[in-house]
């Protein structure tokens, strides 16, 4: 057995695997194994060696790899350069944005946006009829997030606090644009004032949900 093939392995992949496979399979085992440093320290190294391999492939033309990819978080930071700023990534970012920030995968995308878009449609029409309903949806929105937010990485607390916490702040950032909205002149109905701070508690809670590492 190769050593390069040896690190598939120890992805559970194989050498035809695609790098949406490779990297779905990191982001897999290092949760599995977020209690046995030994053998994340293992699937991370397994990772990086891969990348490596792809990058020289595509150095020299063999294959296509997206722009997007990324080593493992465990990876050494370069050294740092006298009078410069923070060194930018690949994706263009200062890399303490990409360690707060999250790349979702597919499934942690689709259904959160689906879910949370279905949500604010109800309550921007529930908001001026029916103000309990909003409230009662965007208990939902809470639920929703606290949800998402621990199928992806396992800590229910830390789902519930962030869940908390993006429900204020969109609320916060809503009643703030009202007030700002009112003090231009534009005058809006309570049950618009309240779809408006709605619907933006609920675009924090889907961004809180999907790109909050």
């Amino acid at each position: 057995m190769s050593e390069q093939n040896a690190h598939y392995k120890t992805l559970g992949l194989d050498e035809a695997s695609s790098f949406e496979e490779v990297q779905s399979a990191r982001k897999r085992l290092v949760k599995e194994y977020e209690d046995d440093p030994k053998k994340r320290e293992s699937v991370e190294a397994a990772y990086d060696s891969i990348l490596m391999e792809l990058f020289r492939l595509r150095k020299e033309g063999k294959i296509k790899v997206p722009d997007r990819i990324r080593y493992a978080e465990k990876q050494a930071d370069p050294p740092a350069t006298v009078g410069k700023g923070p060194s930018l990534p690949s994706g263009g970012s200062p890399q303490w944005l990409q360690d707060f920030l999250d790349q979702p995968e597919r499934e942690e995308f689709l259904w959160p946006s689906v879910t949370f878009l279905g949500l604010a449609i109800a309550s921007w029409f529930a908001a001026s009829s029916d103000p309990a309903s909003a409230s009662a949806l965007l208990g939902f929105g809470v639920m929703a997030s606290v949800y998402f937010l621990n199928r992806k990485e396992r800590k229910f607390w830390r789902a519930i606090l962030l869940s908390a916490a993006a429900l204020a702040v969109g609320l916060t950032i809503g009643f703030v644009l009202v007030q700002i909205l009112a003090s231009q002149g534009t005058t809006l109905p309570a049950g618009q004032a309240a779809a408006i701070a709605s619907v933006i508690a609920f675009i924090v809670l889907w961004f809180v949900t999907c790109f909050l590492r």
